[in-house]
């Protein structure tokens, strides 16, 4: 006759635990105590400079990058703050440092992100006889990285030690920053198809998360491609009229959802495959249009003219004049009135809305309270 007591004390206390989670003040306590985060510029907080950094931004060191909240560049590729960073802080932990920073504090977790980085490993492209615009680091070379700290911290795989590995990994986040579109961009020209990079690229994601997991993690969160096509540049590599409903390019926009489409099918599989694991899909794509399409609502004036660029006129851009570099004018006054920053990448302002809509909106797939939940309930 307990039992049905037991259940519903364990129920009441997981919802009081939820509830206070969700007022949480900077200050209280988090369900996850670290952060390992992958992927590319838009989730790299430091690991390129400007002489590894892809050819077309390579001056993300250089201000006025990083101007808007931390007041110098950290090359971070925005103005200030991105969706990592609004993901540390909602769990009150302090902002991921980048791997290649050896005198960082690595207590609360280590950001693997590269900027320029593909799904497909390096090597794949060399052989195709295509160096445009590459960086050495792909997500595989990101693995290796993680190994290397977990290794360090005894941990080889959740069978072999696992008590190693759940004191490494059991309270940790992992978050997967998108992935994927720089490996569209480097095929440009090329005749290999899109498919085969979609293909290539999203194999490579879960057999990434195949790996991570072994190791025991089990809190995933694995954003899709953004609408590749309404980011800046994309303009500038297509034709007028070649535009969608929104105003961005379609072509681009198509390849892209395409491939969130199959990746989404992939990381279902992964779920049946992992019940006890909780991997969400941070709808990146979907996230974007709405801001897009509600920019005024949120205080946008421009949704796709780049706030530092060069040239002016509809969208400040001019691939051989990159913000940070000498050429370039400076930023605009107000970064915040702007979705897009440099023409590749966005604001402060536009990635604490994107943020927002993952962790608090209706953008994660399963929603990410739910991941919370099961966070909660194994504690």
């Amino acid at each position: 006759m307990s039992t049905p007591k037991i259940l519903f004390s364990n129920v009441t206390l997981i919802f009081i635990l939820l509830l206070s989670y969700s007022h949480a003040s900077s200050s209280s306590p988090s369900p996850f105590k670290r952060i390992y985060a992958f992927g590319d510029s838009y989730t790299d907080t430091g690991n390129t400079k400007t002489s590894t950094g892809p050819t077309a931004f390579n001056h993300v060191s250089n201000p006025p990058y990083g101007v808007t909240f931390f007041h110098h560049p950290t090359s971070r590729y925005s103005d200030g703050r991105i969706v990592l960073d609004f993901v540390a802080q909602a769990q009150s932990l302090p902002f991921v440092p980048p791997y290649r920073n050896p005198k960082a504090n690595r207590s609360h977790g280590v950001n693997f992100a590269v900027g320029g980085a593909t799904a497909i490993r390096h090597g794949f492209f060399l052989k195709n006889n295509i160096t445009f615009n590459l960086v050495p680091q792909s997500l595989q070379t990101q693995l290796v990285w993680f190994n290397k700290i977990m290794e360090s911290e005894g941990c080889q795989d959740s069978h072999t030690t696992p008590r190693e590995c759940k004191a490494a990994l059991g309270d940790a986040l992992i978050w997967v920053g998108e992935i994927g579109a720089n490996d569209y961009t480097s095929i440009l020209g090329s005749s290999l198809s899109r498919k085969t990079i979609q293909d290539l690229s999203i194999n490579s994601v879960i057999g990434f998360l195949q790996e991570v997991m072994k190791k025991g993690a089990k809190y995933i969160v694995v954003q899709g491609l953004p609408p590749i096509g309404c980011i800046t540049y994309s303009f500038s590599l297509s034709s007028a009229d070649d535009r969608d409903d929104t105003g961005c390019v379609a072509s681009v926009n198509r390849h892209a959802s395409t491939h969130n489409a199959a990746l989404q099918g992939r990381l279902s599989a992964l779920r049946k495959q992992s019940p006890q694991s909780a991997i969400l899909y941070a709808d990146y794509y979907n996230a974007h249009l709405a801001l897009l399409k509600n920019a005024p609502k949120h205080g946008f004036e421009e949704r796709y003219k780049a706030c530092c660029g060069y040239g002016g006129g509809a969208y400040n851009f001019d691939i051989f004049n990159t913000c940070g570099s000498s050429s370039a004018a400076a930023a605009c006054d107000q970064p915040a009135k702007y979705i897009n920053w440099d023409g590749a990448h966005f604001t402060e302002a536009a990635y604490k809305l994107m943020a927002d809509s993952f962790l608090n909106g209706t953008y994660c797939n399963p929603p990410f309270h739910s991941l919370i939940t099961k966070k909660l309930q194994s504690s």
